[in-house]
């Protein structure tokens, strides 16, 4: 099954959205104001299912998949040299242990984060940076997606040290292109979120704070 390597960052190709600033930070996911406006679902194999709930921290986005792969992803336009950190929480029930994660069989996460590059016309040159909570991994390491050498797998979180807690992350996109991608990428195209389970035919949930691109880390 074509995973988001490609179809998510080609499916990402709508004119951009441009974000309103509010003192140098861009709120791209303000899911505890119950806002999910400008979101959208693109579906690779069967449906997950993204919902608004309740937690200890408020509102979030909930994510809750069964042998299933789709994203919600939202198009953007953010300008990295000016707020170059991406911003999010999260957390999940249990990572996807065991999985061969650098493999197509085993390309499932329990949590993702995608920042998406276009290449324009040029769609060949699209590029995605994709955060992950990883099964078995070390945190900080990296490898190009089992589907396409065009996005970038980076472990954030790994195994289940931190499974049932909640994660703050705060990210240098253009400090982690420039050392992952190895281009002069500072135009930021659109975020997505994931959950996914349709390799592995297994099942996870994760849940997801507000997201938000800011001037410092």
């Amino acid at each position: 099954m074509q995973k988001p390597a490609l179809c998510l960052i080609f499916g990402l190709m709508a004119l951009p959205l441009p974000v309103t600033a509010h003192n140098h930070v861009h709120v791209i996911g303000n899911f505890s104001a119950n806002d999910i406006s400008g979101w959208k679902e693109k579906v690779f194999s069967q449906k997950t299912r993204y919902e608004l709930t309740k937690s200890v921290n408020g509102t979030v986005l909930s994510a809750q998949s069964q042998a299933s792969a789709s994203t919600f992803y939202k198009d953007l336009s953010i300008d990295l040299n000016v707020t170059p950190c991406l911003n999010w929480s999260w957390k999940v029930d249990n990572a996807l242990v065991g999985l061969s994660e650098k493999t197509k069989a085993g390309d499932d996460f329990a949590a993702r984060v995608y920042v998406v590059f276009s290449g324009g016309t040029a769609f060949w040159n699209t590029r995605a940076l994709n955060y992950v909570w990883s099964g078995n991994n070390p945190i900080g390491s990296s490898w190009p997606n089992a589907y396409t050498e065009n996005s970038v797998n980076f472990v954030v979180q790994s195994g289940q040290t931190r499974a049932g807690q909640w994660v703050t992350e705060s990210r240098n996109v253009l400090k982690d292109v420039q050392r992952l991608i190895d281009q002069d990428l500072h135009m930021a195209d659109g975020v997505a979120i994931m959950t996914d389970t349709d390799n592995s035919k297994t099942s996870a949930t994760a849940y997801f704070g507000d997201i938000y691109f800011s001037k410092s880390c």
